[in-house]
């Protein structure tokens, strides 16, 4: 349980263990639930598909505790497949992303950043881990530039 007292859904490390192993998934979205007590899955794909990722990210929601929508943070497990500048072939980097926007409400701000710990103890075999704070951060260029080299 991360010191926020938000626990992980069982379900999260099922779908992180399912793109580990399977590799069918290509990307999962994790949330706080809107009762701010648990991090849930709200969506995986089997499409390799950055662009589409990244929008869902960027049009996320949360509703504060008085119940207002506005935008909100993100927890995502990307399959970074990038090619080594060596020429020696393809690699694949499992990336956890933490994308909490400077615009965001406080509260939601407050909660994903302290419950962020409590989610990547839960997913054993992470490679990278990126802290996102805007658009910009989310960049497929910027992610790959940072897996690859290998921070």
């Amino acid at each position: 349980m991360a010191q926020s007292g938000v626990s992980v859904a069982p379900e999260c490390v099922q779908a992180f263990n399912e793109l580990k192993l399977g590799k069918d998934i290509k990307w999962i979205i994790y949330k706080i639930s809107d009762d701010w007590k648990e991090i849930v899955v709200e969506e995986t794909s089997t499409v390799d598909d950055y662009d589409a990722f990244r929008e869902k990210l960027l049009t996320a929601k949360s509703k504060s505790k008085q119940g207002k929508e506005g935008i909100g943070g993100r927890y995502a497990v990307y399959d970074v497949k990038y090619e080594l500048e060596s020429g020696e072939g393809t690699r694949n980097k499992i990336t956890f992303i933490s994308y909490i926007p400077d615009d965001s409400p406080q509260y939601p701000r407050m909660m994903y950043s302290s419950s962020k710990e409590a989610i990547k103890r839960s997913l054993n075999g992470l490679a990278a881990d990126i802290q996102a704070n805007d658009a910009d951060d989310i960049e497929y260029k910027s992610i790959l530039e940072r897996v690859s080299k290998g921070r």
